[in-house]
């Protein structure tokens, strides 16, 4: 199995990591970092970006175009865009492929592939609502990172978990985490 993960530059950069850390070992993983997403994982995070890139099989920079991943002869089954900023989020659904994460994701599209957003932006305007709209019409699944109190979180780790094994299952990773009932 082999996916695409992209970190862009909104709040939330734990989602993409720990998608990672789960990942490593498991499936091939092809990541772009970009630029707005160095800086934010800055002020987020404790983690440096070399050992982000260590996490994944490829690592690409965000103007790579020449990347295999920006073909859809690139085989692959999905890719996770975590955080989804508005800005990509929204050039996605207007097929803007500027560059490397959103070629991937028009890539995905196009190609019938798996496409999860955790977008993360609050409150939503009604711009926003109708741009979402879209991307799920035309294939993308829009997952905001809404945590599940079901569980009974004790942690911040413990609701990123759950939000992350829910989007590596919809990309078709097998996971155990806590479900309803």
């Amino acid at each position: 199995m082999r996916l695409v993960v992209a970190l862009t530059g909104a709040s939330g950069q734990i989602y993409g990591i720990r998608a990672l850390e789960m990942l490593k070992n498991k499936v091939e993983t092809h990541l772009i970092i970009s630029n707005s997403a160095k800086i934010t994982i800055e002020v987020e995070t404790e983690y440096s970006i070399e050992y982000i890139k260590s996490l994944a099989d490829r690592f690409y920079e965000e103007n790579e175009l020449k990347a295999p991943i920006s073909s859809g002869s690139f085989k692959h089954n999905g890719m996770l865009i975590a955080p989804c900023s508005i800005k990509t989020a929204a050039s996605i659904a207007y097929s803007i492929t500027n560059n490397l994460i959103t070629r991937a994701a028009d890539v995905c599209l196009k190609e019938g592939r798996k496409l999860v957003l955790l977008v993360r932006e609050t409150p939503l305007h009604y711009g926003h609502l109708k741009m979402l709209a879209r991307l799920a019409k035309i294939g993308a699944t829009i997952m905001p990172p809404i945590p599940a109190f079901y569980t009974k979180p004790r942690s911040i780790e413990d609701i990123v978990n759950n939000t992350v094994s829910r989007a590596l299952e919809i990309l078709g990773i097998e996971v155990d985490y806590p479900r309803w009932g």
